[in-house]
């Protein structure tokens, strides 16, 4: 039987990722793509897909409940993966209400939808962000206490606990996954690697927060597509899975690798102030999702990294748009204005 899968935030890093990975991996699926379209949500990262009828794109925000209801009873949706997020630390510490408004409000109204129209299984996509910052040793496990410190992750935590408890109190078939620092194409150039790439290849400073020894653990976001896939097909109902590759590696190595393959001089990096409640390290213990879903990451980091750069120097015009904000103009001019 065809499957129908809503997409929320299909527009953005990941969402375009798991949305192309979907439509490769099971095309006997249709994709429902639904996208506000804010700063980082690019029509143009699916503009492969425009005229792929499994695939349907569709622009409106998550906290529109008779949208919601309506693209769920239209399409026949049995499952929904919300990856619609507003996702950057920085600029939830500038303005932290929408942060509030789109992570915590918008994932209740998919819930209630999902709830009144009996979708089969509610996904929800977090971050490994809502467990704090670690010491120098450890890892966080499901069972890790949530201490979030930004208004981000404090949201995003929140969208965790309500998922949950509509599986408690209602019934609904949830599963949440929470998955460490992604990399790899279509990702916005405020984040780390995309950043530097981009400031390396136009000769700008490359910014480091402080000493650059904060710790994440890296994953290239198709193995983390391909877990999502395991969690929405394989992961038991009310559970928590969380998705790391134990890729740890200091910012500053991260910078410092990229200019190595660029071939760009170290001279470029420059040290400034360090954001408010920077966690220091995260690391994921992933035993979990390999033990139950049979997942593990298949991209080593040498090759995710240099496929990564390499992607970035073939597609220059993607995230010189993007930096411009020309990207903007994109579903205006190829779907008209709506």
């Amino acid at each position: 039987m065809t499957r129908t899968v809503l997409v929320t935030g299909g527009a953005g890093f990941i969402g375009s990722n798991l949305a192309r990975f979907l439509r490769r991996e099971r095309p006997e699926w249709k994709v429902v793509n639904l996208d506000k379209l804010t700063y980082a949500g690019n029509a143009e990262s699916v503009a492969d897909l425009r005229q792929d009828p499994g695939h349907v794109f569709v622009r409106g925000d998550i906290a529109n409940a008779e949208l919601v209801e309506h693209l769920i009873r239209h399409h026949a949706v049995d499952a929904i993966l919300n990856l619609a997020a507003e996702s950057h630390v920085d600029r939830s510490i500038l303005g932290p209400g929408i942060f509030v408004q789109t992570n915590v409000s918008g994932t209740q109204v998919l819930l209630e939808a999902a709830r009144t129209a009996r979708v089969k299984r509610f996904l929800q996509i977090s971050t490994d962000e809502v467990y704090g910052s670690l010491g120098a040793s450890g890892k966080f496990t499901e069972a890790s206490t949530l201490r979030p410190s930004s208004p981000y992750s404090a949201s995003k935590a929140a969208a965790d606990l309500l998922v949950l408890a509509y599986g408690h109190t209602f019934g609904l078939d949830v599963v949440v996954t929470r998955c460490s620092n992604n990399y790899g194409p279509y990702q916005f150039p405020e984040k780390l690697i995309p950043l530097m790439i981009a400031n390396a290849l136009e000769g700008r400073r490359l910014p480091v927060y402080g000493d650059g020894m904060q710790v994440r653990d890296w994953i290239h976001v198709e193995d983390h597509c391909r877990a999502l896939l395991a969690a929405l097909e394989m992961g038991r109902g009310g559970e928590i899975y969380n998705i790391g590759s134990d890729n740890e590696w200091p910012n500053i190595q991260i910078v410092g690798r990229l200019l190595e393959i660029l071939q760009k001089p170290r001279e470029l990096i420059e040290h400034v102030k360090d954001r408010p409640g920077h966690d220091r390290r995260y690391a994921i213990d992933a035993a979990k999702a390999r033990a139950e879903l049979g997942w593990s990451p298949h991209i080593a980091f040498p090759d995710g990294l240099k496929g990564t750069v390499e992607w970035y120097l073939q597609n220059r015009g993607w995230w010189e748009r993007v930096r411009t904000g020309d990207y903007r103009t994109y579903y205006d001019r190829n779907y008209g204005a709506r």
